[in-house]
């Protein structure tokens, strides 16, 4: 499994007929998918998913019960942690420090994150939230309303004026929602999106639901988040597999956007529920959120973190 980055600060995207193509449009790129799944690295992946996927379900029924906000521990450790790991978040104590959110995907809970979680807590963040919205959640201007309610209980709760947010699949898409469209910028300093259908999914053709014809290409929703956001100060770090069986083409994982600062990651042979632990992204994450400067840009390269 293999990673490349490009960063998109700011640049124009040609506009999206709604709904254009219908299921016919689904056919080369199904094709396209084809080939991507007859890489070495994608069977890996393929294996990978089938053992977290297993994984995942046996957790799902403990994930199901609403998290506390929050980690036992509020405070910020770096005893446990090997030296140069220590003196690295040492010197960005204040970043590092900061609140994270974890936010799911579609017909999901917080248990998708119990290895990021965990990873995260190894590499010194304590101050670690999660929320569940229903799996019956049918729209996603009121999950991003929820949203809203949760972070200003996150920033009352710690005194932290902003915090980071990281979304996997749908979830990344209410936080950019929230972002861009309710004036969580001024609460959020990154998101980072795990498999986000950020220019939508022809996958949710399949699916005649409220919340899944928000999700196909030119949708209302989708062309609501393409309107103007001047001056949005939070970044956004996405990353994208060409094996994604949910986004579909893979690369409207990526979010391009000419009022958005984002950096997108590219992943080979990765699967959609994997995405959340595979230990190279926790450590992208990781170097991310902690090398920010007082803007919350991502001072520490993207492209220098090797996924295995």
């Amino acid at each position: 499994m293999g990673q490349r980055a490009s960063s998109t600060a700011p640049s124009a995207k040609a506009p999206t007929a709604r709904d254009a193509g219908g299921v016919g449009a689904m056919r080369p790129m199904l094709a396209e998918r084809a080939r991507a799944l007859s890489s070495p690295h994608a069977a890996l992946g393929s294996l990978v998913e089938t053992v977290w996927t297993a994984t995942h379900l046996l957790l799902y029924p403990l994930g199901a019960l609403q998290p506390r906000v929050g980690t036992t521990d509020h405070g910020y450790r770096v005893e446990h942690l090997p030296p140069l790991q220590r003196s690295r978040i040492v010197a960005a104590v204040a970043e590092s420090g900061t609140p994270i959110l974890l936010l799911h995907g579609m017909v999901d809970n917080h248990s998708i994150f119990t290895l990021l979680r965990r990873g995260l807590q190894r590499r010194g963040f304590t101050r670690l939230y999660s929320m569940n919205y229903s799996v019956r959640t049918s729209d996603v201007r009121t999950a991003a309303a929820q949203l809203a309610e949760e972070v200003e209980l996150i920033c009352e709760e710690t005194g932290y004026e902003r915090i980071h947010v990281v979304a996997h699949s749908l979830g990344g898409l209410i936080a950019r929602y929230y972002v861009t469209r309710l004036a969580g910028d001024e609460r959020v300093h990154t998101v980072v999106t795990l498999g986000s259908p950020h220019q939508g999914t022809h996958i949710a053709r399949l699916a005649p639901t409220p919340i899944t014809r928000q999700l196909r290409p030119g949708s209302r929703l989708l062309d609501e988040l393409e309107r103007p956001s001047p001056g949005c100060a939070t970044r956004f770090i996405c990353f994208w597999s060409d094996t994604d069986a949910a986004i579909l083409p893979a690369s409207n994982a990526r979010l391009e956007h000419p009022d958005l600062t984002a950096t997108n990651v590219a992943l080979t042979g990765v699967g959609h529920l994997s995405l959340p632990i595979l230990p190279s992204v926790v450590h992208q994450i990781s170097a991310s959120l902690t090398h920010l400067d007082s803007d919350g840009d991502p001072t520490a390269s993207v492209t220098q973190i090797p996924v295995g």
